[in-house]
């Protein structure tokens, strides 16, 4: 397996040379987070057995946390899994994508936390009128939102999907609704209405629309029965890079392949670019400092526990009994001399002399 660490160390200074004028500060702490992720010469954890009479020490490099990393935040990724899939009720789930188009990607990339927050905004608008106005549901919705910047060629590509339960609530007389059918809302309508809210905040920020803009933009709503598929696939990506080291599968005279699956064959497809503009491909993908890829809105807000809790208790469900996964803790640390359980008892060291405890990489 080719390392991503080994990547970046062979073509940072050229992708810095040639990209200067597209290369953010959150870029060069990015790649700099990578190359030291879990290395020898990085800073290290101090860990010391829990068994009194072993008392084995030894050093662990630490792990750079850095979310656009393809080694880190693994189990924070399943944590938000197990999360979404604990607040599933009975009923069918969309999944809902808003596409920008081609024409404002530019905008986007100079404009990115305005653009992304107001791509949030909207669609949050967007899907809460829409709910509030269909015949069927007539209240409140509840859904989850998330960001995703590639395609699966790794290109540019902003655009947000929606997991939402065709359902609503009544937030004063506490009636549920259901839409019984396999249809949540019109495609086009949810586009034209997307559209025209997205424009205008646009405008009204001070940022100019392309005089190309197309007229037609792209939103799809597809049924995804009871929805566990679809949280599983959109959090793949939330607390991890958009690249598994797995998938670059060579690295010779200065170009780099990878593969993806194709959305429309399900078949893997090669890419070679140069070692730079591989790079660039996964700098398009780290978001501004702060900024949150995922949100929850309506009756799956954060602050709606108990709301939860009381649905799932009136509609008779278990959410546990409809997890597609068990629920995983985080990988504990045994000692490698009595196989007792270690703790971390400091962090953020430099790196130790190796005869003063053993080093574990």
């Amino acid at each position: 397996m080719i390392l991503l660490s080994s990547i970046i160390n062979e073509f940072k200074d050229r992708f810095f040379d040639r990209y200067k004028n597209y290369v953010l500060p959150g870029h060069k702490k990015a790649l700099q987070a990578m190359v030291l992720c879990r290395q020898e010469h990085s800073l290290h954890m101090l860990a010391q057995c829990t068994d009194h009479n072993c008392g084995k020490q030894i050093y662990i490099p630490h792990s750079c946390g850095h979310r656009n990393c393809p080694h880190c935040q693994n189990h924070e990724n399943q944590q938000w899994i197990d999360n979404q899939l604990s607040k599933r009720l009975p009923t069918q789930y969309y999944l809902i994508t808003f596409t920008l188009p081609k024409q404002l990607r530019d905008l986007a990339w100079k404009n990115q936390k305005r653009i992304y927050s107001l791509m949030f905004a909207y669609v949050q608008d967007v899907l809460k009128a829409f709910t509030q106005n269909d015949k069927k549901l007539k209240g409140t919705a509840g859904f989850t939102a998330i960001l995703h910047t590639h395609s699966r060629p790794l290109d540019y590509h902003p655009h947000i999907h929606v997991v939402m339960p065709g359902a609503s609530i009544n937030e004063k007389t506490g009636l549920w609704r259901v839409k019984p059918s396999g249809y949540l809302f019109n495609h086009e309508a949810l586009a034209k209405v997307f559209r025209a809210k997205l424009l205008q905040a646009i405008v009204d920020n001070g940022l100019r629309v392309p005089v190309n803009c197309p007229k037609q933009w792209v939103v799809d709503c597809k049924d995804v029965g009871n929805g566990n598929k679809a949280i599983v696939y959109l959090g793949r990506y939330l607390y991890r890079g958009v690249i598994r080291e797995q998938d670059i599968l060579q690295c010779e005279n200065g170009m780099v392949t990878f593969r993806y699956l194709h959305a429309k064959t399900g078949q893997y497809r090669s890419r070679t670019v140069t070692g730079e503009y591989f790079l660039y491909l996964l700098m398009l993908h780290v978001l501004p400092k702060g900024f949150r890829r995922t949100r929850c809105y309506g009756f799956l807000h954060p602050c709606s526990k108990k709301l939860i809790l009381f649905l799932q208790m009136v509609l008779r469900v278990n959410p546990l009994s409809m997890f597609v996964r068990k629920l995983k803790k985080r990988p504990t640390i045994t000692c490698p001399v009595c196989g007792a359980v270690m703790k971390i008892i400091m962090t953020k060291i430099p790196k130790p002399p190796t005869r003063q405890a053993d080093c574990l990489t």
